[in-house]
């Protein structure tokens, strides 16, 4: 826990993050997580993905923009990037986090980005997933959802299930049919607004997970925790829920043998594909999430 919350105060520090940026060797480990850095080299990578039978989410990395040209420049770039998954038919939607849209800015200059990107996607009969970030915008996040899935129904929600507050967003969201993500949560929260155990976090993945199967929507499980993977294989089996009715959200180049595993036993897996220059916030929270990615990058170090 101690070594979590390090690296996820490592991850804010704008100095250390400049200073990091500059070393060639952590950007060449930072690809073991990060599919390129440009939308071709990305979309070059999601082709591979599709031919093992994967499907994708693209995300460019970035967050708290400071000003609205900077919002304004981050909706442009996923305009382009669905036009590019377009042309290149590749499987494959995309992930946008709201304080890279301007969400810190102004909540209406935000959601009119946002609204572009959507009905860029719909024109593409693509899908957008709107991402969840840390509690202080987990309101403004669903409202965004919420407004938007009134005039268009291909976007979809971000759950974290270390939050309180989580079960009741669930239940909306369902009553409006709107497409879940659920994951644990990648932020250092507060006693206040979540839980602290590992077992409670756990516990109510599990619950919001069967409530999310058993609602007819087709949402996403997204996951490495062995537990949590059979947890849901489990109840699905139990329900007699179809696995084409579900899929399970992996990250990119974390547990591959896993997601080639589930893929053998034929659920639909997608494999959330990151791309872009600022990928220290990024990689710095996928260390904290699983310790076994620090000791990969340790061990690549010491190879130098």
């Amino acid at each position: 826990m101690v070594m979590k919350s390090t690296l996820l105060f490592l991850s804010r520090q704008e100095k250390l993050k400049n200073f990091v940026l500059g070393f060639e060797f952590a950007q060449r480990i930072s690809r073991r997580f990060v599919s390129g850095e440009t939308q071709e080299e990305t979309v070059e990578v999601v082709k591979e993905l599709n031919q093992k039978g994967f499907l994708a989410t693209l995300d460019h990395l970035g967050e708290n923009v400071t000003n609205r040209d900077e919002a304004t420049n981050s909706a442009e770039e996923y305009l382009f990037l669905l036009d590019k998954i377009n042309q290149a038919k590749v499987n494959s939607n995309v992930s946008c986090k709201l304080t890279q849209m301007g969400l810190d800015l102004d909540f209406d200059f935000c959601l009119q980005n946002v609204r572009r990107i959507v009905e860029r996607a719909k024109l593409y009969d693509n899908f957008v997933r709107i991402d969840m970030e840390d509690s202080p915008r987990t309101e403004k996040t669903l409202q965004i959802c919420y407004t938007l899935h009134k005039e268009y129904s291909n976007l979809g929600a971000v759950i974290q299930s270390y939050l309180y507050r989580s079960e009741e967003d669930v239940r909306k969201l369902l009553a409006q049919n709107i497409r879940i993500r659920l994951c644990k949560g990648a932020y250092k929260e507060p006693k206040e607004v979540a839980f602290q155990r590992k077992k409670e976090v756990d516990g109510n993945f599990v619950k919001l997970m069967k409530m999310m199967l058993k609602s007819g929507v087709y949402h996403g499980i997204a996951t490495h925790d062995d537990k949590m993977i059979q947890a849901t294989i489990d109840f699905a089996k139990k329900e007699n829920i179809d696995k084409e009715s579900f899929e399970f959200q992996l990250l990119y180049g974390i547990r591959r043998e896993l997601q080639e595993e589930l893929i053998k036993q034929g659920y639909n897996v997608r494999v959330y594909t990151p791309y872009g220059d600022q990928w220290y916030p990024y990689f710095m929270r996928r260390m904290a999430e699983r310790p076994a990615n620090l000791f990969f990058v340790a061990k690549n170090f010491f190879r130098r």
